[in-house]
Protein backbone atom coordinates (compact mmCIF):
# COMPACT_ATOMS: atom_id res chain seq x y z
CA UNK A 1 0.00 0.00 0.00
CA UNK A 2 1.37 3.42 -0.96
CA UNK A 3 2.28 5.78 1.84
CA UNK A 4 0.05 8.78 2.53
CA UNK A 5 1.52 11.90 0.90
CA UNK A 6 3.23 14.03 3.55
CA UNK A 7 2.72 17.40 1.85
CA UNK A 8 -0.57 19.21 2.56
CA UNK A 9 -3.21 19.23 -0.14
CA UNK A 10 -3.72 22.66 -1.70
CA UNK A 11 -7.05 23.32 -3.38
CA UNK A 12 -7.61 26.39 -5.51
CA UNK A 13 -11.03 27.98 -5.91
CA UNK A 14 -12.34 30.47 -8.44
CA UNK A 15 -14.34 33.32 -6.91
CA UNK A 16 -17.30 34.62 -8.94
CA UNK A 17 -20.08 32.04 -9.22
CA UNK A 18 -17.89 29.41 -7.55
CA UNK A 19 -17.60 30.77 -4.01
CA UNK A 20 -19.83 33.83 -4.30
CA UNK A 21 -22.91 34.93 -6.22
CA UNK A 22 -21.65 38.34 -7.27
CA UNK A 23 -24.34 38.96 -9.88
CA UNK A 24 -26.40 41.43 -7.78
CA UNK A 25 -23.32 43.43 -6.88
CA UNK A 26 -21.81 43.44 -10.35
CA UNK A 27 -25.15 44.48 -11.82
CA UNK A 28 -25.27 47.41 -9.39
CA UNK A 29 -21.71 48.42 -10.32
CA UNK A 30 -22.48 48.34 -14.05
CA UNK A 31 -25.64 50.40 -13.54
CA UNK A 32 -23.66 52.96 -11.55
CA UNK A 33 -21.02 53.15 -14.30
CA UNK A 34 -23.75 53.54 -16.93
CA UNK A 35 -25.39 56.36 -14.99
CA UNK A 36 -22.09 58.13 -14.42
CA UNK A 37 -20.95 57.92 -18.05
CA UNK A 38 -24.31 58.23 -19.81
CA UNK A 39 -23.57 54.99 -21.66
CA UNK A 40 -26.12 52.22 -22.07
CA UNK A 41 -24.97 48.97 -20.43
CA UNK A 42 -27.32 45.99 -20.36
CA UNK A 43 -26.36 44.90 -16.86
CA UNK A 44 -28.73 41.93 -16.90
CA UNK A 45 -26.95 40.59 -19.97
CA UNK A 46 -23.49 41.40 -18.61
CA UNK A 47 -23.98 39.30 -15.48
CA UNK A 48 -24.72 36.22 -17.59
CA UNK A 49 -21.15 36.41 -18.94
CA UNK A 50 -19.12 36.47 -15.73
CA UNK A 51 -15.72 34.84 -15.81
CA UNK A 52 -13.53 36.56 -18.41
CA UNK A 53 -11.63 39.76 -17.59
CA UNK A 54 -13.64 42.95 -17.10
CA UNK A 55 -12.19 44.53 -20.23
CA UNK A 56 -13.85 41.90 -22.43
CA UNK A 57 -17.29 42.88 -21.15
CA UNK A 58 -16.62 46.61 -21.36
CA UNK A 59 -15.71 46.17 -25.03
CA UNK A 60 -19.39 45.52 -25.73
CA UNK A 61 -20.34 48.98 -24.43
CA UNK A 62 -17.38 51.33 -24.93
CA UNK A 63 -14.99 52.09 -27.81
CA UNK A 64 -11.53 50.61 -27.51
CA UNK A 65 -9.84 53.85 -26.56
CA UNK A 66 -12.11 54.29 -23.52
CA UNK A 67 -11.86 50.75 -22.13
CA UNK A 68 -8.76 51.25 -19.90
CA UNK A 69 -10.26 54.33 -18.24
CA UNK A 70 -13.66 52.70 -17.82
CA UNK A 71 -12.08 49.59 -16.31
CA UNK A 72 -10.23 51.76 -13.79
CA UNK A 73 -13.40 53.65 -12.95
CA UNK A 74 -15.46 50.48 -12.58
CA UNK A 75 -12.93 49.00 -10.19
CA UNK A 76 -12.85 52.25 -8.20
CA UNK A 77 -16.63 52.40 -7.70
CA UNK A 78 -17.00 48.64 -7.25
CA UNK A 79 -16.53 48.56 -3.45
CA UNK A 80 -19.37 51.05 -2.90
CA UNK A 81 -21.85 49.15 -5.07
CA UNK A 82 -20.90 45.48 -5.35
CA UNK A 83 -19.68 44.21 -1.99
CA UNK A 84 -22.81 44.47 0.16
CA UNK A 85 -25.27 42.83 -2.29
CA UNK A 86 -23.03 39.83 -3.00
CA UNK A 87 -23.83 36.53 -1.28
CA UNK A 88 -21.85 33.40 -0.49
CA UNK A 89 -22.99 30.42 -2.51
CA UNK A 90 -24.35 27.37 -0.64
CA UNK A 91 -21.67 25.08 0.76
CA UNK A 92 -18.79 27.57 0.74
CA UNK A 93 -18.01 27.34 4.44
CA UNK A 94 -18.22 23.57 4.44
CA UNK A 95 -16.00 23.30 1.34
CA UNK A 96 -13.24 25.45 2.85
CA UNK A 97 -13.55 23.59 6.16
CA UNK A 98 -13.26 20.25 4.36
CA UNK A 99 -9.96 21.31 2.80
CA UNK A 100 -8.64 22.69 6.06
CA UNK A 101 -9.96 19.77 8.11
CA UNK A 102 -7.54 17.41 6.45
CA UNK A 103 -4.59 19.75 7.00
CA UNK A 104 -4.92 21.29 3.55
CA UNK A 105 -4.71 24.83 2.22
CA UNK A 106 -7.47 26.69 0.39
CA UNK A 107 -6.51 29.46 -2.01
CA UNK A 108 -8.51 31.71 -4.33
CA UNK A 109 -7.30 32.32 -7.89
CA UNK A 110 -9.52 34.74 -9.80
CA UNK A 111 -9.60 37.08 -12.77
CA UNK A 112 -11.06 39.77 -10.50
CA UNK A 113 -9.12 42.83 -9.33
CA UNK A 114 -7.39 41.39 -6.27
CA UNK A 115 -8.28 44.16 -3.76
CA UNK A 116 -11.97 43.78 -4.64
CA UNK A 117 -11.75 40.00 -4.37
CA UNK A 118 -10.25 40.40 -0.90
CA UNK A 119 -13.08 42.77 0.08
CA UNK A 120 -15.66 40.16 -0.92
CA UNK A 121 -14.02 37.45 1.13
CA UNK A 122 -13.62 39.69 4.17
CA UNK A 123 -17.23 40.91 3.98
CA UNK A 124 -18.57 37.36 3.79
CA UNK A 125 -16.18 35.93 6.38
CA UNK A 126 -14.61 33.47 3.95
CA UNK A 127 -11.12 32.73 5.26
CA UNK A 128 -8.58 31.42 2.75
CA UNK A 129 -4.82 30.94 2.83
CA UNK A 130 -4.08 33.15 -0.17
CA UNK A 131 -5.89 35.30 -2.73
CA UNK A 132 -4.38 35.83 -6.19
CA UNK A 133 -6.16 38.09 -8.66
CA UNK A 134 -5.83 39.31 -12.22
CA UNK A 135 -5.47 35.80 -13.69
CA UNK A 136 -7.80 34.34 -16.30
CA UNK A 137 -8.00 30.90 -17.93
CA UNK A 138 -4.55 29.45 -18.71
CA UNK A 139 -2.84 32.28 -16.83
CA UNK A 140 -4.33 30.89 -13.61
CA UNK A 141 -1.84 28.05 -13.94
CA UNK A 142 0.91 30.44 -12.81
CA UNK A 143 -0.55 30.80 -9.33
CA UNK A 144 -1.77 27.22 -9.12
CA UNK A 145 1.72 25.89 -9.83
CA UNK A 146 3.36 28.42 -7.51
CA UNK A 147 1.16 27.29 -4.61
CA UNK A 148 1.34 23.60 -5.51
CA UNK A 149 -2.40 23.25 -6.04
CA UNK A 150 -3.42 19.69 -6.91
CA UNK A 151 -7.09 20.62 -7.44
CA UNK A 152 -8.76 23.70 -8.93
CA UNK A 153 -12.49 24.28 -8.48
CA UNK A 154 -14.37 26.62 -10.82
CA UNK A 155 -17.60 27.21 -12.69
CA UNK A 156 -16.29 28.34 -16.07
CA UNK A 157 -14.67 26.57 -19.00
CA UNK A 158 -11.79 29.02 -18.54
CA UNK A 159 -11.27 27.53 -15.08
CA UNK A 160 -11.02 24.08 -16.61
CA UNK A 161 -8.37 25.34 -19.01
CA UNK A 162 -6.45 26.91 -16.13
CA UNK A 163 -6.51 23.70 -14.11
CA UNK A 164 -5.34 21.61 -17.04
CA UNK A 165 -2.55 24.06 -17.87
CA UNK A 166 -1.34 23.71 -14.27
CA UNK A 167 -1.54 19.92 -14.28
CA UNK A 168 -4.20 20.13 -11.55
CA UNK A 169 -7.40 18.13 -11.29
CA UNK A 170 -10.28 20.19 -12.67
CA UNK A 171 -13.37 20.12 -10.46
CA UNK A 172 -16.24 22.05 -12.03
CA UNK A 173 -19.39 23.26 -10.29
CA UNK A 174 -22.51 24.01 -12.32
CA UNK A 175 -23.33 27.25 -10.49
CA UNK A 176 -22.15 29.59 -13.24
CA UNK A 177 -22.99 30.03 -16.93
CA UNK A 178 -22.41 26.39 -17.94
CA UNK A 179 -24.40 23.26 -17.20
CA UNK A 180 -22.96 19.94 -16.13
CA UNK A 181 -22.89 18.48 -19.65
CA UNK A 182 -21.10 21.54 -21.03
CA UNK A 183 -18.49 21.39 -18.27
CA UNK A 184 -17.84 17.70 -18.96
CA UNK A 185 -17.54 18.39 -22.67
CA UNK A 186 -15.00 21.14 -21.90
CA UNK A 187 -12.76 18.61 -20.18
CA UNK A 188 -13.54 18.83 -16.46
CA UNK A 189 -12.26 15.80 -14.56
CA UNK A 190 -15.08 16.03 -12.00
CA UNK A 191 -18.42 17.83 -12.28
CA UNK A 192 -20.50 18.65 -9.21
CA UNK A 193 -23.89 20.38 -9.08
CA UNK A 194 -22.58 22.88 -6.51
CA UNK A 195 -20.19 23.18 -3.59
CA UNK A 196 -22.49 21.33 -1.21
CA UNK A 197 -21.29 18.14 -2.92
CA UNK A 198 -17.62 19.05 -2.57
CA UNK A 199 -16.83 17.77 0.97
CA UNK A 200 -18.03 14.24 0.16
CA UNK A 201 -16.11 14.25 -3.11
CA UNK A 202 -12.98 15.52 -1.34
CA UNK A 203 -13.20 12.76 1.26
CA UNK A 204 -13.18 10.17 -1.51
CA UNK A 205 -10.35 11.95 -3.33
CA UNK A 206 -8.21 11.97 -0.21
CA UNK A 207 -8.88 8.29 0.31
CA UNK A 208 -7.70 7.57 -3.23
CA UNK A 209 -4.54 9.63 -2.70
CA UNK A 210 -3.79 7.57 0.39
Amino acid sequence: MAAMPTHPLTVGFDLDMTLIDSRPGIKAAYLALAAETGTHIDADLAITRLGPPLEEELAYWFPDDRIPAMADRYRAIYPDHAIAPTLALPGVGEAIAAVRGGGGRAIVVTAKHQPNAELHLKHLGIDTDAVIGWLWAEAKAEALREHGAAVYVGDHTGDIRGARAAGALSVAVATGPFGEDELRAAGADVVLPDLTAFPAWLEGYRAERA
